[in-house]
């Protein structure tokens, strides 16, 4: 692919992660992952490390997607700082660790297992099932113990973990513009341990593309993060004014189509 090309599409990429993440509260890495595999195979990249470098590339690329979403919902008193700083202690431990898994596992697994995962949000959202009325958020003990299940995941797909979080949130009766709102804010330690993880991961590979540290390739992070910082407030204003119950239908249809896509770029 010419570079030019390359480029275009990062930037392209880049805006739309940051308008979903405002939109939906996930950091981006559903559709940065798929998407980045299939760029980097078109630059030649080694095939053994694919996944790998879209996994770690697309985490580093969350954390500054996930600041500007996570502003836009503050700025709407749409964050539960609370449930944030109770669950994050878990999501960094179960983040960090699951890098370590995820460096060791071949690239066809790792696409298998995020594209089963994708669509089984995406049945649970379309089936819609109401939370009982007396549901609450659990404790502190518990929430963290939450946290390490979401990161561990997370750090497998490389996602921001609004597409757990989101679910959970609103399985407690948390209204669903708040659950994206938080989950934004949730998504920014799982995304800097995850780039954090890959990056030690690794740091040690040889054979990388230049440009690359750990398994993040840089240029491709800077690129789609400087166009993700734009669209997320965005992204956020819509989440704001979209009924629920077409929020939920339009995120149910991107994780299918997500998934569907990084077993085409993979396996056919």
């Amino acid at each position: 692919m010419p570079e030019l090309y390359f480029l275009l599409s990062l930037l392209l990429l880049g805006a739309a992660t940051g308008l979903f993440a405002g939109l939906f509260g996930i950091g981006g890495g559903g559709i940065m992952v798929p998407i980045l595999t299939l760029l980097f195979m078109a630059q030649g990249f080694p095939e053994q490390h694919l996944v790998h470098l879209a996994l770690g590339t697309s985490m580093a690329a969350i954390v500054p997607t996930a600041l500007a979403s996570v502003r836009a919902h503050h700025a709407r008193g749409a964050v539960l700082w609370p449930v944030v700083i109770k669950i994050a202690p878990g999501i960094l431990c179960g983040t960090f660790a699951a890098t370590f898994l995820a460096s060791y596992l071949s690239a066809k697994p790792l696409a298998l297992f995020f594209s089963c995962f994708m669509a089984f949000v995406a049945l649970q959202l379309m089936i819609d099932r109401k939370p009982q009325a007396a549901r609450q958020l659990p404790g502190a003990v518990s929430l963290s113990a939450v946290g390490v299940g979401i990161g561990s995941i997370s750090a497998l797909v490389a996602i921001g973990g609004g597409t757990l979080t989101v679910p959970f949130l609103t399985w407690c009766n948390v209204r669903l513009q708040t659950a994206i709102g938080t989950s934004a804010a949730v998504g920014f330690p799982i995304a800097l341990a995850g780039a954090t993880g890959y990056l030690v991961n690794g740091w040690s590979v040889d054979n990388l593309p230049v440009h690359t540290l750990g398994f993040i390739y840089w240029p491709a992070v800077i690129a789609m993060a400087l166009m993700s910082f734009i669209t997320a407030p965005v992204g956020a204003r819509l989440a704001h004014r979209l009924p629920v119950a077409l929020l939920k239908k339009l995120f149910a249809l991107l994780l299918i189509g997500l998934s569907l896509q990084m077993l085409y770029s993979l396996f056919v």
